[in-house]
């Protein structure tokens, strides 16, 4: 329950340290860091307008893919502490509870009769699709060099002592990052300020979603920001005490979110037929992983 309060916390203040940074960045003060929260809040405090042509799909579809990120989180444990469930083959729940919420986005982007919103669900299925296959690779070779399934053996077992083992968590860290990146659509996959429908992926999305069902899926991109930090930080962390568990996740979250805010910042977005191809990279970044752990197992 304690690494759940930890990823809770950090969400607070991520998406504003990336607004802070990509602010200072570009030679202004910007908004405070709690300034997400608030307009989060505030969404809470208003009503949902619903279209007439809408079902109770799409009136369900921002609490379940909520609900689908909190799952996740059940299962995240950060350094010695573990998540609330933990059980063998856990990232594979993860991976498709995640998979779950962006199902019914996807499909209330649909509801909604648009044929804006329809294009903005087709890219997001490709990119997910793409990304997934990064994923399963870095956690199956986890689990290959450490003989465990679930993340917080996986995590527990992970020690670095040699040049490759340390190559191989940065290598591990660059491309969780950059799925933080594409699950919440950010750049150089999209720019979540743009107002072009042509070049929307994910604002485009939810277009039609306001007030109290807005700031339900707002929460849910800040969770999930935190989520992938906790995941990294888990990297550090190993089996030091809980203050300075907290201490190493708090400072992973920072770089992460400055990261984000400073790759947002001096790269330039991708042109929409190039996302394809830049997203598939992972998949060879996450190959080169795989061949690592051999090389340490010296099975090749």
């Amino acid at each position: 329950m304690i690494s759940l309060l930890f990823i809770l916390l950090a969400s607070l203040f991520f998406s504003g340290i990336i607004i802070r940074t990509k602010s200072l960045a570009s030679g202004r003060k910007g908004p405070g860091i709690m300034q997400p929260v608030k307009d989060i809040l505030r969404l809470f405090r208003k009503g949902s307008v619903m279209s007439r042509t809408t079902s109770l799909v799409f009136q369900v579809a921002p609490s379940i893919y909520l609900a689908s990120v909190i799952m996740a989180i059940l299962v995240v444990p950060v350094g010695s502490l573990p998540g609330v469930f933990s059980f063998r083959g856990d990232f594979v729940f993860f991976a498709y509870a995640l998979a779950l919420g962006k199902f019914f986005c996807i499909i209330a982007a649909l509801d909604t009769g648009s044929s804006f919103e329809g294009m903005g669900a087709s890219r997001e299925a490709l990119f997910s699709m793409l990304a997934e296959p990064a994923f399963f690779i870095l956690m199956g070779s986890l689990a290959l060099l450490t003989g465990h399934t679930s993340f917080q053996d996986m995590f527990a077992a992970l020690h670095f002592g040699s040049y490759v083992s340390y190559m191989l968590g940065v290598l591990a860290t660059l491309v969780l990052i950059l799925i933080a990146m594409i699950e919440n659509s950010r750049m150089p996959v999209d720019d979540p300020k743009t107002h072009l429908e042509l070049t929307m992926v994910h604002e485009v999305m939810i277009l039609d979603n306001s007030g109290f069902d807005l700031g339900l899926i707002l929460s849910a991109g800040h969770l999930k920001f935190a989520m992938y930090g906790a995941l990294i930080a888990n990297f550090f962390t190993g089996n030091l005490s809980v203050p300075l568990t907290l201490a190493v996740f708090l400072g992973t979250q920072v770089f992460c979110a400055v990261a984000i805010g400073l790759t947002e910042s001096f790269m330039a977005r991708y042109r929409m037929n190039h996302n394809p191809q830049f997203i598939f990279t992972l998949s060879s970044v996450a190959l080169l992983i795989f061949f690592g752990v051999l090389v340490i197992l010296g099975r090749i």
